[in-house]
């Protein structure tokens, strides 16, 4: 068995190395994105396993069937960018990765925290040796109506991590779980946007949610309402979340993730801000010139733990599938 790792970070390495040395796989390892020019990298391999910002292009994907990979693993959660419907038609077996929900959650109560108590003001000015409290004013989170868009497994833990608050905590999703009861209440959605004075989005990025956070949504929401965004940035019209930080509709915007980042996040672009075409610098660079506006690059999973289990998924999946003919990481067609 021969497997081909993509997008290896440091942390990542001696994880998959080591599950390859257990059980006696071919290792083929590089930091390198999986696209049209590294293709060739996975040539008599049974499985490929990368990150988020490789390209799985139907050229890049029937070069891969054409050297005989069975086996497309994702090591992150998301798998939008594996172009699965075209990977299924040639055959491919796909899976993605999973861990632990509570560095995202941790994450974003952090982020939630960081916004009304106006850490980014409190910080740069400290920083310029102002130590006055003009404009550092906050709120108490328990005296706030905390909206969180999907309960799964990490806006379920958001949600018992925010109870310890004493906060209200309302929330929505399609498929409504029970035990999220004991700690939040399922509204529709128009009053989670009425009534929260904070609202954090962890809704899958599909077809029908993509842009979902849009003028319409936004004029639905309290003014000066917190957004925190630790999900997916196509989640976001972007153009109107401007309009709400410029207008003060939002008191304060926190994104870990921002529209258009694949290809852009966890590499350095110090040198080529100005002149690197096609990236979203400018509409990113003008927000985070808002001293209520915060940006991460998408980090909030980024936990010892999780990198660990991430690692370990994409090594597995693959072993699994192709020993035994099944994975529980396999994403259901």
């Amino acid at each position: 068995m021969k497997i081909a790792a993509y997008e290896v970070r440091p942390d990542e390495k001696p994880v998959i190395e080591g599950l390859c040395k257990k059980y006696g796989i071919d290792l083929i390892s590089t930091p390198a994105n999986l696209d049209k020019t590294t293709a060739n990298m996975a040539a008599g391999c049974d499985g490929v396993t990368t990150l988020g910002q490789s390209d799985y292009c139907n050229e890049v994907l029937d070069e891969l069937k054409g050297y005989g990979v069975q086996v497309l693993a994702s090591r992150c959660v998301g798998y939008n960018h594996m172009n699965c419907d075209y990977a299924r038609s040639l055959g491919f077996r796909l899976c993605n990765g999973a861990y632990a929900p509570n560095g995202v959650a941790e994450y974003t109560v952090m982020a939630i925290l960081m916004c009304i108590r106006k850490f980014k003001k409190a910080l740069y000015n400290t920083n310029d040796n102002d130590f006055t409290l003009k404009g550092k004013m906050g709120r108490e989170l328990r005296t706030m109506t905390v909206g969180v868009m999907g309960t799964g497994k990490i806006g379920f833990t958001i949600i018992k991590c925010l109870s310890g608050f004493g906060c209200r905590i309302i929330a929505n999703d399609v498929y409504e779980n029970d035990a999220v009861r004991a700690y939040a209440e399922y509204v529709d959605l128009d009053t989670l946007y009425r009534e929260s004075d904070i609202i954090t989005i962890h809704t899958p990025l599909l077809p029908e949610t993509t842009g979902m956070i849009d003028r319409e949504a936004i004029a639905k929401m309290k003014d000066g309402v917190v957004f925190i965004d630790n999900a997916r940035g196509e989640l976001m019209d972007i153009d109107a979340v401007t309009e709400a930080v410029e207008s003060g509709k939002f008191g304060a915007l926190f994104m870990d993730a921002f529209p258009g980042e694949t290809g852009i996040i966890h590499v350095p672009h110090d040198e080529d801000i100005i002149r690197t075409p096609g990236m979203p610098y400018f509409k990113l660079k003008y927000l985070r010139s808002f001293v209520n506006v915060y940006h991460t690059p998408h980090m909030a999973f980024f936990t010892e733990e999780a990198a660990e289990q991430m690692a370990e998924c994409g090594v597995n999946s693959i072993y699994e599938i192709l020993t035994e003919g099944k994975s529980k990481h396999e994403i259901p067609c």
